[in-house]
């Protein structure tokens, strides 16, 4: 069975959306296809057609959400090692061409979020800082070119 990493934070998060879709998201689309259902004829009803491909959505994700919780291994930031670059341990790292600091935590595919300083361990970045000590040099090929940063902190 594959276990599937997330920090505390991505398993409550995933958790509440899975709430969230079971609770009101579900009785509403069910609703709506009782609703489209009064209105008559249902071959050419897109209330009906629409309600049905919501319903379809939503219980794929409540499906997806629950695999991933039935399979999730939540990692305790506490007790991770400090002296190197580790799964849900948030980086400090220095771009040695502009001396520009970016902060990252290194997280599961499911939590990634470049926007808020989340990236993915899978991603070539996250699989290139992983194992690092602070000091050390991380290449990265990029397709703009070769990135070089350096390991400033472990946070």
């Amino acid at each position: 069975m594959e276990r599937i990493p997330m920090t505390k934070k991505g398993y409550q998060t995933l958790k509440k959306e899975l709430e969230y879709l079971k609770s009101v998201e579900r009785p509403k689309v069910i609703k709506a296809i009782e609703e489209a259902r009064s209105h008559g004829d249902l071959s050419e009803n897109a209330e009906y057609d629409a309600a049905k491909e919501r319903q379809a959505f939503i219980e794929g994700r409540v499906s997806e959400l629950g695999y991933k919780l039935g399979n999730a291994e939540v990692i305790d930031v506490d007790d991770l090692p400090k002296d190197r670059a580790v799964f849900a341990c948030t980086v400090v790292l220095e771009n040695v061409e502009t001396g520009e600091d970016v902060s990252y935590q290194l997280v599961g595919p499911e939590e990634s979020n470049i926007e808020e300083g989340r990236i993915s361990v899978a991603s070539p970045l996250g699989q290139a800082i992983i194992g690092k000590k602070p000091g050390e040099e991380i290449v990265l090929n990029a397709p703009g070119g070769k990135r070089i940063y350096e390991l400033v902190e472990i946070l």
